[in-house]
């Protein structure tokens, strides 16, 4: 199995403040070539809004974006 160390430096998406973060990529996902993007989730220390960083294993970072949660559905109703 590969397994990378990818040190990212990004801006973050609300308060324009520096970022960086290391992480470990790890999957046959990445044999897959050079078109592979990857995408973590990463609060800002400053100001706590979380970042979405889409990035490919080599540390190209590809778009940077707020995080949204998925929303949850509603339960169907009983009667």
């Amino acid at each position: 199995m590969i397994e990378l160390k990818v040190t990212l430096h990004i801006a973050c998406c609300a308060c324009d403040h520096p970022v960086s973060v290391t992480v470990r990529c790890a999957g046959k996902g990445l044999s897959t070539g050079a078109r592979t993007v990857a995408a973590v989730t990463i609060p800002c220390p400053n100001c706590a809004s979380i970042n979405q960083i889409y990035f490919e294993p080599t540390g190209t970072v590809r778009a940077v974006t707020p995080y949204t949660a998925p929303r949850q559905l509603p339960e169907p109703s009983v009667n």
